[in-house]
């Protein structure tokens, strides 16, 4: 069996560009941008009241983060870090934080090499609010 559209191994340099996009994505609300590195059929989780679950077609999702001001417009200053990176063949996991006032958010970005290039297929996420 050969997998098609596999990335050399040890390709990290394309998972760091998709972070960063992901990262200017992020301070802007650039629900376009987003769209970019996002696969169609992706869910975006979170916890929601208490012990649930809410899962969000990333259509919706981005919807939504079109409603939002972006820390850009309110002058907040960038805190963004890539915590991991784990590859194995064509699947990859980041881990991301990022600063969105008032929360400081964690990401667990699931991705696949698609169609020639990384896509997040799932994201699951924690927000806690700034000190």
């Amino acid at each position: 069996m050969t997998l098609q559209n596999t990335p050399p191994t040890g390709n990290i340099d394309e998972l760091v560009a998709l972070a960063k996009t992901y990262f200017d994505a992020a301070y802007a609300m650039d629900a376009d941008k987003f769209a970019t590195i996002f696969d169609p059929a992706a869910l975006v989780t979170r916890r929601g009241d208490g012990d649930s679950v809410v899962v969000t077609p990333v259509a919706a999702w981005l919807d939504a983060v079109r409603a939002l001001a972006s820390p850009r417009d309110a002058g907040s200053m960038r805190a963004d870090q890539i915590l991991s990176i784990a590859m194995t063949r064509d699947m990859a996991l980041l881990k991301l934080r990022l600063r969105i006032p008032p929360r400081e958010v964690t990401d667990l970005l699931s991705c696949f090499y698609l169609n020639g290039r990384w896509q997040i297929v799932q994201k699951v996420f924690a927000a806690e609010v700034l000190a």
